[in-house]
């Protein structure tokens, strides 16, 4: 049966990579629904159509995000059978993800919506959750090794969620992925402080 209605000009999936930039750039409040329909080259009615409101679209670019950039340093946390390996190789698939030449500069969950109106607080608690999520993740693979102290788990991986939310900003203010590679040397030269371990 041939299908009614109009057929959609755009390929939707190119236009929500181009809203994940504008996003990814100016952040949730600093992004106008005319930035995303200059940006994705389609009318602000079609955006509607296809995406739902503003923050409909917004949290599909964070999903998207997450199964791009995010999924890099995520894998890493898994790569390897020594934890502190594990953990720089997350703290530098992070840095190489945030200073890439080709994608705005710092990370989207840390930095699209840390503050705003009352009116966005959704927002700002979806960004959270990914953030909690973030740090559950760590808490969870520090767990799996038993030579990590268990009444320490929640600050060591506190710890390195700090990091990793700190390599972002200073990405996103310029910082080059040399300098934050020595970030990353001092923060695993805290690991036996941490943790009680020898490297």
């Amino acid at each position: 049966m041939a299908s009614r209605g109009r057929p959609r000009g755009f390929d939707a999936d190119v236009a929500l990579r181009q809203a994940l930039e504008v996003f990814w750039e100016r952040g949730y409040e600093g992004t106008s629904l005319s930035d995303l329909a200059e940006a994705m080259g389609i009318a602000s009615a079609s955006i509607y159509a296809c995406f739902g409101s503003k923050e409909d679209l917004f949290r599909q670019a964070v999903t998207l995000y997450g199964t791009l950039s995010g999924a890099v340093p995520r894998q890493a946390l898994q790569a390897h059978p020594s934890t502190r390996a594990a953990i720089a190789a997350m703290l530098r698939a992070t840095a190489d993800e945030i200073t890439r030449p080709d994608a705005p500069r710092g990370c989207l969950i840390v930095l699209a919506a840390p503050t705003g109106a009352v009116e966005n607080h959704r927002v700002r608690e979806f960004l959270a959750e990914r953030r909690r999520a973030q740090f559950e993740a760590i808490r969870e693979r520090l767990a799996a090794d038993p030579d990590v102290p268990a009444d320490d788990l929640d600050a060591i991986a506190r710890f390195y969620t700090t990091v990793v939310h700190g390599l972002s900003i200073q990405a996103r203010d310029g910082v080059g992925r040399a300098e934050l590679e020595a970030v990353v040397t001092g923060a695993m030269a805290a690991w036996d402080g941490l943790t009680g371990q020898r490297a």
